[in-house]
Parts: structure tokens; C-alpha cells; sequence
């Protein structure tokens, strides 16, 4: 599993930290205050408007940008007013990626403020090559196949020998398609498969190149000591 894999490529909110940390829902209550004092609306106007953007045009950003025009700099800047302190070093998750053979990268539809702010909480600034943010995409966000090409030419990647890592299925078909391996960090819905326990491999097969994962520390933990292709 993963054998030939030497390019790892990972989200950054709520893959390389939980949802229960509550830093993904700040960030969505700045973007819902934005869109609520720049359409003078209330929260029930700013979650349909933020709702329509995404199902439109990928993120609130790339809409704002494509329907009205905005700044992105003055739009990105809600993140330099949420409270990163509710991340906490994941030892564990740290231990797993510094074990990973070859190159690691962060690739985020934030900004490089947000990459810069988050790592060092989380005990994982020193453990990346590089990260690639909405800047670095031309403002084009995952899931456009755009932001994906720019990234692979950025940093050279040979898809075949590439594995990413989101907790957004959507964000995933694109690199799928270049030829990635990619696997799905969620956690279980209602009525969904249970998750495995522990001892039970960490992980789902949803097909060819595919996998699912509800504990990406526990699933990279079962590729150590894989004989990894040189």
C-alpha cells in the first residue's frame, strides 16, 4: 500500500488538525461576517450567500472575486483575526510524517499567513518542504484543475509517485485524474460504514488509488516499515 509513493501532498484545515479544534468553524464565521457587512445581510443571508458561492465557484473567494470584484488581500485578511491558540501539538501525527520517505508538502486554499500560523502550533513547521497556498495558485483554488497544474510544476511533482491527503472528497478528483494516489481524511457521518478500532487497519479501500481514513495519525502510522520503492 503506498509502496512507490515518495511526493506526500496535504490539506492543511481539518486533515492536519480535527474539526473539534474549532479553528475551521472560526474561519467560517469570519467569512460569514464578511459576507454579511459587505451585502449588508444578516447571518441567515451570509450562510446562503456563502452556501451559493461555493456551489458555484469552488470557494467564497473565488466567488466574491468572479461576482463582485473584491480585494483578495483585504478578504484573506479575517485570518490574521482568528485565535490559533486552540491548536495543540499532535505528537503522534508529527512522529508519522517525519517517518514518510521523500518530499512533504502543505497545499491549502488558505494563505501563507494561515500555513505560517497553524504549523508551529501543531509541531509540524519543520517537518514540510514547502506549502502552497491560494496566492501560489493564482488565486485559483482546489478543486480547479489550474491550481493543481501550478502546483505540480511548481515543485516538480511526478504524479504517479504522489499520494494526497483532504477532508473534502471534491478536492480529490482532480489529482486522482493526474494520476495521485488520494485519500480521503474524514470523519463517520449518520448511518455511515463504522470506522475500524483500534488494532484494525486504520483505513478504507473506496477504490483504485483510493482510500478513506478516519485517523490520518493512526493511518500513517500503519505505513511504517513498508518497504518503500527507492
Amino acid at each position: 500500500m503506498l509502496t512507490d509513493i515518495d511526493t506526500w501532498v496535504l490539506d492543511l484545515d481539518n486533515t492536519l488538525y480535527p474539526p473539534s479544534t474549532g479553528l475551521a468553524d472560526q474561519l467560517n464565521t469570519r467569512i460569514r461576517e464578511y459576507l454579511r457587512d459587505f451585502f449588508d445581510t444578516d447571518d441567515d443571508g451570509a450562510r446562503r450567500l456563502q452556501s451559493s458561492l461555493i456551489a458555484r465557484h469552488g470557494t467564497t473567494l473565488r466567488g466574491l472575486m468572479t461576482t463582485q470584484g473584491i480585494d483578495p488581500a483585504d478578504y484573506l485578511a479575517f485570518e490574521h483575526r482568528i485565535d490559533y491558540s486552540v491548536l495543540r501539538p499532535d505528537p503522534s501525527l508529527a512522529r508519522a510524517i517525519a517517518a514518510l520517505p521523500g518530499r512533504k508538502f502543505v497545499f491549502t486554499n488558505g494563505s501563507a499567513y494561515h500555513v505560517e500560523q497553524a504549523l508551529p502550533r501543531l509541531g509540524l513547521a519543520e517537518l514540510f518542504d514547502g506549502s502552497f497556498d491560494i496566492i501560489a495558485g493564482g488565486l485559483m483554488p482546489k478543486p480547479y484543475p489550474e491550481s493543481y497544474q501550478r502546483f505540480v510544476e511548481r515543485f516538480s511533482i511526478d504524479a504517479s509517485r504522489a499520494a494526497m491527503f483532504d477532508d473534502l472528497a471534491h478536492n480529490l478528483v482532480v489529482p486522482r485524474q493526474l494520476g495521485m494516489a488520494t485519500i480521503w481524511v474524514t470523519s463517520a457521518a449518520p448511518g455511515d460504514v463504522e470506522p475500524p478500532r483500534p488494532g484494525d487497519p486504520q483505513y478504507q479501500v473506496i477504490g483504485p488509488g483510493q482510500l478513506r481514513t478516519w485517523d490520518l495519525a493512526a493511518f500513517l502510522h500503519c505505513l511504517e516499515g513498508l518497504a518503500f520503492t527507492p
